[in-house]
């Protein structure tokens, strides 16, 4: 952010030119260190990239990732994340069902995967809903 301007005493000020009848009907753009005007917020853009880095120093704690790298990494993970989600929606509408579950992902995984690594998605996939379907027993039970 800018520093904003210091306010000159009146004696320093250039004479206010008078304004034509024309040009009153024209609105101007308010000062940006305005107090009433509200500062707007980036658009804040979610990416994986801590996710990716985190993963690469758990395989290879020496090994470094150059940004274009890692932005291609991000495309990566987007593009296969959008394919799973379009055919795990496209089975949901073949079965006529509104919902998209567990069973219709590790299908769509299944098709889009190529054979080893599509067991291994699903693998890790089901230990992961099997954690969690348990920390939700664990969790109504102690209601």
């Amino acid at each position: 952010m800018a520093p904003k301007a210091e306010k000159k005493p009146a004696a320093e000020k250039s004479p206010v030119l008078e304004k034509s009848p024309k040009a009153a009907g024209k609105k101007l753009p308010k000062e940006s260190g305005g107090a009433d005007r509200k500062k707007k917020r980036s658009k804040s853009i979610e990416t994986y990239k801590i996710y990716i880095f985190k993963v690469l120093k758990q395989v290879h704690p020496d090994i470094g990732i150059s940004s274009k790298a890692m932005g291609i990494m991000n495309s990566f993970i987007n593009d296969i994340f959008e394919k799973l989600a379009q055919e795990s929606a496209r089975l949901a509408r073949y079965n006529k069902k509104p919902t998209i579950t567990s069973r219709e992902i590790q299908t769509a995984v299944r098709l889009v995967l190529p054979g080893e690594l599509a067991k291994h998605a699903v693998s890790e996939g089901t230990k992961a809903n099997a954690g969690i379907a348990f920390l939700l027993k664990f969790l109504f039970d102690q209601i």
